[in-house]
């Protein structure tokens, strides 16, 4: 059974005082829109919420919104903003979900095995892309996509077209777009040392002070 979220509209006036009396009450303010309604302005249970964003698929979850009785509408959360000392949901967006539509998410890519590049050779792996954007139907949206990296060598590059592919979702980024790539120490060394032989030798306040009164001898 699909987590049901009950949601009751917000009174009132919607501004930052008004927001900040639904969490002294315990609750997130959020607003829910989509599928053709005019957009609601509510507040939810944050452990609810929390329960949702932790759970194995994440924001990507689906479940059934309760509007205060009047009846119950599947969403998805699109967006949330998290206060960074409390590290606390302090408000949220729920989007109405048409089953029978297809959707664009983010879907986490997770690495499986350990990279002979790795293992053998002693490489970095360094994943580029944790997750990929697809569409599919709400009942296809996948948790993750797992893909093997065991035979990943030292310099060699995973795709996006090396993933698993499936009838069920259509990937909406390019195909050879970089998912992870195995790299040696050396390589993460080199850039810093490049960066620091590029450094000026002074300031660049003084160069552009130099420059300045260069231009001023010469329009003299």
């Amino acid at each position: 059974m699909p987590e049901v979220v009950i949601a009751r509209p917000r009174e009132g006036k919607f501004n930052k005082n008004a927001a900040r009396r639904v969490r002294r009450a315990g609750k997130i303010p959020a607003v829910l829109y989509g599928a053709g309604h005019e957009p609601v302005a509510v507040e939810v249970d944050p452990k609810q919420i929390t329960r949702i964003l932790y759970s194995e698929t994440g924001h990507n979850t689906i479940f059934d919104v309760d509007l205060s009785g009047n009846g119950l509408a599947k969403a998805m959360i699109v967006d949330w903003q998290v206060e960074p000392i409390k590290d606390a949901i302090i408000h949220i967006d729920l989007k109405r979900i048409a089953l029978d539509k297809t959707l664009e998410v983010s879907v986490p890519v997770k690495l499986v095995g350990s990279a002979i590049g790795v293992k053998t050779f002693g490489g970095i792996l360094d994943q580029v892309l944790r997750e990929v954007e697809i569409e599919c139907l709400p009942a296809n949206i996948p948790s993750h996509i797992d893909v093997d990296v065991t035979n990943l060598g030292l310099h060699e590059v995973l795709r996006v077209k090396d993933l698993p592919h499936s009838d069920k979702y259509k990937f909406l980024i390019e195909e050879d777009a970089v998912i992870a790539h195995v790299i040696s120490i050396k390589e993460e060394v080199a850039p810093a040392a490049e960066e620091a032989a590029a450094a000026p030798a002074e300031p660049e306040v003084a160069k552009k002070g130099k420059t300045e009164a260069a231009e001023g001898e010469a329009k003299k």
